[in-house]
Order: C-alpha cells, then structure tokens, then sequence
C-alpha cells in the first residue's frame, strides 16, 4: 500500500469514528431528557371542582310564540259617511253593543219617518179593506192587493231601519278601543279602517313544536309564559287546541293556549317564552354546563381522582380522569347528567381544556363557574 493510500485510510476512518461519536453523543442526551422528564411525571394543572348531586327538575318543552286577543278586529262601516260624534277615546273599555261613531243620519232618519207614514197609511187602508171585505163590499182582490202594499211598505221601514243602523257603529263584543284618530266632521268612506278592539282578558298564546313531540301535546296541559316586557312576572294558562296538520315547510306542530289576563298586561302581537308541563318532577344529576366538553365522538367530563399519595402540601392527591357522559336537557347554565357518573364524584368544572388522563390536580374553588337554574341579566 502506498504512503498516499494509508493516510487516505485513516483519514476516512477518523472522520467516521468522529461521526460516530456525534451520533452517539446526540443518541444520549434525547435519552437523558427522556429520562429527566419521565421523572418528573405531567406539570400539575389548577382546576375548580364541585360535587356532582341531583336536584329536582320539572319536564317541560320549550318554544316561543306570539300573543293573540281573544277577540280582535279592525272596525269599519258598510257606508260612507260624515261623522256626527266619537263617544269613545282612546284605550278605552268598552261593552257589546256600546256605541263607538255616530255619522250623520238625519237624511235617513226623515226618510224613515217618511216611510213609517206610509206603512202607517197602508195598514189602516189595509184593516179597512178587511172589514169591508167581511160584508162583501169589495172584491177579494183589491183586499189582497191592500195587505200586499202594506207588507211593502212594512219592509221598506225594516230596510231603512238597517240603513240608519248602519250609520251607528256599535262594539260588536266587550274589549279595549285602540288608538281614535277620528274627528266629529270628518269623511269616512265605507270599508276605511277607523279603530281597533280588542279583548284582552282571557288572551291567546300561539306557539309551534316539532313534530317529534307530538306524541307529548295534548288540550288541557299547563303553560308557563314570560314576556320581555314584564320579566318578574310569569303568567299561567292551558293548551286549548292542537293543529291536525304539520307544517310542511317547518315540519312544526301549531298550538293554541289561553291564559288569564285580568291585568291586561299582556297585549296583541307581544314575544312570548312558553314553557309546557310534562308530568311531575324529577331528580337528575346536574353539573354547570362549563364542565362538559362536546366532542363529535361524544361529550366528556374530567372527574378528580383521588391517587392515594400526599401532595407537597400534605393534601390527598388528586389527578384527572376523562369519563364520556351522556347529558339530557339543560335549563338556564345547568345541564342533566343521565349516564356515565355517580351522585358523589367530583368533577372538574372549569381548566379542563389543559388536561388529560393522569394530570395531577391543584384544585381553587375560590371562584366557580355559573350555575343557576334560572339566569338573570345583570345591570
């Protein structure tokens, strides 16, 4: 071997056992942080924790729905018209049969005089014909032709008599007057919009469900309503009918539900929250709904488990354990556990987005996530 090939030799050996080194250099240390970390086990996460109980809850269906008047019409006249008076003002209560406009009518009265005259006439001539028919003074057909001019003339005062009472628009049931935007002298033209009237005590709720709770509707079940506009006040009434159809559009059942109103707080066209009574209450495992994670293979909980060693502080070492659930239905910030935990576990109601199976645990109650039944807007 030449001097030239025994150096190149060596050379090629060095630069392989220096890569070698490296290699084994860099092969220990990643085993050593492995080690190292191994060791030192998951970083511990802080978490709030409750107590999973159960609470009574009260079976209902939801929906939302818009107030109707029990009996609600925009009035008009048959025929035009001068107003003569308004008797009525604005948001005023009224009976069946109270006058509401009064149009000028004297025209037609005088010609009801008139024609009540004429009746008057034709009765008379008509009994008068009678009796001279009885002695056989007249033939029978100027007897009949009599009494059918006096029936005539009867049934021109009835029609004028309806004309008249046309020019009296009179409150067709008992309700509340809306806004009266008319004046003694104005011109109305018959089938105008003049007033509005509305029954408000008892009042109409109607509202829509799915089709999948058909099956739970039924006529008499009990209602709860609350309205934006009076939001401490909750009004009580029943389901008074059901569509017997489905929306084919919504596929939504349409329901009607009556409710007291003796205040008439409640008016025509308001928003309604409804809320419908399905049978008795029940007891059911209630955790915030901060401490479910959905996912789309299922939804999750984190329960605190006790791992039989002390802490640094001299508590009960805690870790993490993930557990599916299967929830039920929620009110307000709470939601219904119906499977997968115990009354009595601990969950983790909040920072458990950091954590996973065998994570140690620093539990601070200190502050708890919401979870009221009923939740309040605050100021």
């Amino acid at each position: 071997m030449t001097p030239l090939r025994r150096r190149m030799t060596i050379m090629l050996c060095g630069v392989l056992l220096l890569l070698g080194l490296i290699f084994g250099f860099n092969q220990l240390k990643i085993a050593m942080i492995k080690y190292f970390i191994g060791g030192m086990g998951l970083p511990p996460a802080t978490v709030s924790t409750m107590v999973i109980s159960t609470s009574e809850w009260q079976p209902k269906l939801t929906s939302v729905g818009n107030v109707r008047a029990f009996r609600g019409v925009d009035l008009s006249t048959e025929i035009g018209g001068l107003v003569q008076s308004v008797p009525v003002k604005s948001g005023m209560d009224v009976k069946e049969g109270e006058l509401l406009i009064k149009l000028n009518d004297n025209s037609d009265v005088a010609q009801l005089n008139s024609l009540k005259a004429l009746a008057d006439l034709a009765k008379v001539i008509n009994e008068r014909d009678k009796q001279q028919l009885d002695i056989q003074a007249i033939s029978k057909n100027v007897f009949d032709t009599s009494k059918a001019d006096a029936a005539s003339k009867q049934a021109q005062v009835e029609q004028q008599i309806a004309l008249v009472a046309k020019k009296n628009l009179k409150a067709p049931f008992s309700g509340r007057v809306g806004i009266v935007m008319m004046n003694p002298g104005q011109y109305v033209n018959s089938g105008d919009k003049l007033l509005t009237l509305q029954t408000l005590d008892p009042i109409f709720v109607d509202f829509n469900l799915p089709q999948s709770n058909a099956s739970q509707i039924q006529v008499g079940q009990e209602i709860t309503v609350t309205t934006d506009a009076f939001k401490d006040d909750s009004f009580v009434g029943k389901v008074t009918a059901v569509s017997p159809k489905v929306d084919t559009n919504t596929r939504n059942i349409q329901i009607e539900a009556r409710l007291a109103n003796p205040d008439k707080k409640i008016l025509p066209g308001m928003f309604a929250n409804v809320n419908v009574k399905l049978g008795d209450e029940v007891k059911l495992l209630t955790l915030p709904q901060t401490a479910i994670t959905y996912n789309p293979y299922g939804s999750t909980i984190f329960i605190a488990k006790a791992t039989g060693k002390k802490d640094k502080q001299g508590n009960p070492g805690l870790e993490a354990q993930q557990v599916f659930v299967t929830t039920g239905p929620t009110r307000g910030d709470q939601v219904a556990i119906l499977k997968g935990v115990d009354e009595g576990m601990t969950v983790v109601t909040s920072g458990q987005l950091k954590l996973k199976n065998g994570t140690p645990l620093i539990v601070n109650n200190k502050v708890q996530p919401a979870n009221a039944p009923n939740p309040q807007p605050q100021e």
